[in-house]
């Protein structure tokens, strides 16, 4: 944990002699520790006048309290301290790493509205992602705790994966364990690894201690390499895991209270906390399914009795001028077939009007009528009855 600066023995005899020094702690790591905001931020607001002391204005954050009884932020009293709590957030790509953007660009508060439950506190991220790094954010309710894991002197391990454009020898990364100089920016050692090509690009996992702004991808570029995605893959002891994307769980358990005990400075609880190289993050457990009642159809709408509305009646088909089409129209009489042959027409015997001898009278049965078995097919409507085979 971060304490204060030595004394300087420069200091006079007066200086060292003032008396014995006050208890209590900081006023800014106090507010830091409340969940109000980073050391550094809340050392801006008090530069600002934000912040007071039983109604006096702080115009320094070397205020050193035993409680924060009596101070107020921006006129809004502090409430008791909270226990640490630690969350998981997997960071998609697009989102920006802070609580508000002057371009108004979407934020990773935008996406934890959703994701985190109702009634949880404020958090701050540990650490930074850039617009379009994503993977594994910690986030915290406790300001020292944010600012301990940022600082590179704890050497909190932060790993990643990057898919880069180019080529590179696994010689090449192993002398980043040395560390190197790009651009008069000394970064400490790094652990790379070539894991696979796919086509012109290839993955590369990266394990740093530091945290500088984009060093992964400096590093990289000092290689030869084009970054073209990059994903945070382990913070400290917690790795990723299989938690969705845009998702966030809470970190809890006996290996993450060991963690917090150890960078906090708080005792372990009872019963002893076993320690762990690596805390896998697992999917936020999901409500368990209610069965859906089915839809029931819409009533049909009640039929209007006002006898205004009906329409009038229609008029019977015999009495309209013109039946519709498929009315039932009146029953025709059958034809029937005429009793007698016509007679022949009357005139001077020509080939056209002349008797045919095989005619017969009515009544009297054809020659050769009864050796025949098939039978002449029955008149049809519309049609005379067909005549006898002609000679």
């Amino acid at each position: 944990m971060p304490t204060l600066p030595p004394r300087s023995d420069s200091r006079s005899e007066g200086a060292k002699d003032s008396g014995p020094r006050p208890d209590g702690q900081r006023i800014a790591k106090l507010l830091a520790r409340a969940g109000v905001a980073s050391r550094r931020e809340i050392e801006r607001m008090i530069a600002d006048g934000r912040v007071a002391l039983d109604g006096t204005v702080l115009d320094t954050p070397a205020t050193i309290l035993s409680s924060l009884r009596g101070v107020t932020v921006d006129g809004n009293p502090i409430a008791a301290t909270q226990a640490t709590r630690l969350f998981a957030f997997h960071k998609p790509t697009g989102l920006i790493t802070a609580e508000r953007d002057l371009a108004g660009r979407p934020t990773i508060y935008t996406a934890l509205r959703n994701a985190l439950p109702i009634g949880t506190p404020r958090l701050m991220p540990v650490g930074r992602l850039d617009l379009n790094t994503e993977g594994l954010l910690l986030l915290t309710n406790d300001g020292g705790l944010k600012r301990t894991m940022e600082l590179p002197a704890t050497k909190v391990p932060r790993t990643y994966r990057a898919r880069a454009f180019g080529e590179v020898q696994q010689s090449q990364l192993e002398d980043l364990i040395e560390g190197v100089e790009i651009d008069g920016v000394r970064y400490g050692a790094i652990d790379a690894n070539l894991e696979r090509g796919t086509g012109r690009n290839v993955w590369v996992e990266m394990t740093i201690t530091e945290g500088k702004n984009r060093e992964v991808r400096r590093v990289l570029e000092y290689l030869g390499l084009k970054v073209n995605r990059l994903i945070r893959t382990g913070y400290g002891p917690f790795n990723l895991g299989d938690l969705p994307r845009g998702q966030a769980v809470e970190l809890t358990g006996k290996p993450v209270a060991r963690f917090l005990s150890e960078m906090t400075g708080e005792p372990i609880p009872r019963g002893g906390v076993k320690k762990a190289d690596r805390v896998e993050i697992a999917a936020p457990a999901k409500a368990p399914r209610t069965p859906r009642t089915p839809a029931r159809p819409p009533a049909r709408p009640a039929a209007n009795k006002n006898p205004s509305t009906r329409p009038a009646p229609r008029k019977p088909a015999e009495t309209a001028p013109f039946p519709r089409k498929g009315a039932d129209a009146p029953a025709k009489a059958p034809r029937t077939a005429p009793a007698t042959s016509p007679a022949p027409h009357k005139g001077p015997a020509t080939l056209t009007n002349a008797p045919r001898k095989d005619r017969v009278a009515p009544g009297k049965p054809r020659p050769g009528a009864a050796s025949r078995s098939r039978k002449r097919p029955a008149p049809t409507r519309g049609q005379t009855p067909p005549r006898g085979p002609r000679k």
